[in-house]
């Protein structure tokens, strides 16, 4: 059975720091894109960062560039996203994704029939 669980939020004050992991099982990991996207209240889901399993190639929103990383454990079939200095701004529900497609040179896409974690809340403030 296809898996993503999410874990790693919490709340923290501006300037903090968190990381986020997403575990994966059922699935080759190296074969798929794995993308973070978030939630605000409110607003529209936003693509965060994405890295393809297989070559590591990487995307990162403007909103987070210098500030968020993405990384991956192929042994444990797990992507972190390291947040730091973390702004109100980010406070919203995290979720990793898995699907065909990914980074290719300064853009990324992912297919719609991918697959989705539960999500974690990670939420800023003073």
């Amino acid at each position: 059975q296809l898996q993503l669980v999410e874990s790693g939020g919490g709340s923290v004050q501006p300037g903090g720091s968190l990381r986020l992991s997403c575990a994966t099982s059922g699935f080759t990991l190296e074969n798929f894109a794995i993308a973070w996207f978030r939630q605000a209240p409110g607003k529209g889901r936003e693509g965060v960062s994405c890295m393809n399993m297989d070559d590591g190639s990487i995307y990162y929103a403007d909103s987070v560039k210098g500030r968020f990383t993405i990384s991956r454990d192929i042994a444990e079939n797990t992507v972190y996203l390291q947040m730091n200095s973390l702004k109100p701004e980010d406070t919203a529900v995290y979720y990793c994704a898995a699907a065909r497609g990914g980074v290719s040179g300064s853009s990324w896409y992912l297919r719609p029939d991918g697959y989705w974690g539960q999500g974690t809340q990670v939420t800023v403030s003073s």
